[in-house]
């Protein structure tokens, strides 16, 4: 008999995520805050449960995938959340990229109240490995249970590892947001500067494509800061200044000074602060181009 699922959070990451699961005939049961955001899963065949006691009440795996820390604290925790309906042997998956001292809080708190385990698997490959399943997924929690988990996970991603016990995939998902903003800045300050030069900026991404300057990020995102094409949104400058925050505070926390990610911590919050926090990356040329 299939894992009964639901999944909680249907924005840029949810929707496609969800889409994955039905195209892979998982039963799928679905809430988010804004019911409206249900309709195209419906019609692929999911159940849109009326509230969180309704899908936990029917599910085996609950699944989140929500915009931040408090919000998943209100999801589990709050009045008619998770915390309140669930029972032991059911598992809650958090996709979601919150703090990790929270996580590991969350996870003692869920465990307390209701018997139910956790784990924290954030994701990195955005949109795009949303919708190709190619997403490569950092989990943190009981080796069984992410074993349990696998062959769900398989519909959703390239590669599942467990990097320790609950709270270690959100520290690696901080770790590769590092890597991810600081690139970001670089990106945009390289686009500029070719062009302040006088070479063609979309020449840049397929010139040098399978050098050790290419990445994920520089094949997206370089051209589309070329052709000022900053629609549609597919990483959002706030959820990046938000990772960002939870790295400096983790860097706090552990007696590691971060000046890299302070200065792109520091970029982006000007860059949120101008009016773009619900703009796609690519827009932070616009901080550079406004520098002129």
């Amino acid at each position: 008999m299939s894992l009964q699922t639901g999944f909680i959070g249907l924005g840029l990451m949810g929707q496609p995520m969800c889409q994955r699961l039905l195209g892979a005939g998982v039963p799928l049961h679905v809430w988010n805050r804004s019911a409206g955001k249900t309709a195209a899963l419906q019609a692929a065949g999911a159940n849109a449960a009326p509230s969180i006691a309704a899908l936990v009440a029917r599910c085996d795996i609950i699944m989140l995938c929500v915009s931040d820390t408090a919000a998943v604290e209100s999801v589990v925790f709050g009045a008619g959340g998770i915390a309140g309906h669930g029972r032991a042997g059911q598992l809650l998956v958090d996709f979601s990229s919150i703090a990790p001292d929270a996580t590991r809080q969350f996870a003692q708190r869920l465990a307390a109240s209701c018997g139910m385990r956790w784990v924290d698997a954030p994701v990195s490959g955005g949109v795009k490995g949303a919708e190709s399943g190619q997403l490569v997924i950092m989990a943190g929690g009981d080796a069984h249970d992410i074993d349990t988990l696998r062959p769900l996970l398989a519909h959703l991603s390239q590669r599942v590892t467990r990097m320790g016990d609950v709270g270690a995939g959100q520290v690696s998902k901080v770790c590769n947001q590092l890597i991810v903003a600081s690139t970001a800045a670089l990106i945009a300050e390289t686009v500029q500067l070719a062009e302040a030069a006088g070479v063609d900026a979309s020449l840049l991404a397929p010139a040098l494509a399978g050098g050790f300057a290419d990445s994920l990020p520089f094949q997206i995102l370089a051209p589309r800061m070329a052709a000022r094409q900053f629609a549609p949104v597919q990483w959002k400058a706030a959820t990046l200044l938000k990772d960002l925050n939870n790295a400096t505070a983790l860097g706090d926390a552990t007696q590691r000074p971060l000046p890299m990610a302070s200065q792109a911590q520091a970029l982006l919050h000007a860059h949120c602060q101008a009016g773009h926090a619900q703009h796609d990356l690519s827009s932070l040329l616009l901080h550079y181009l406004s520098q002129e």
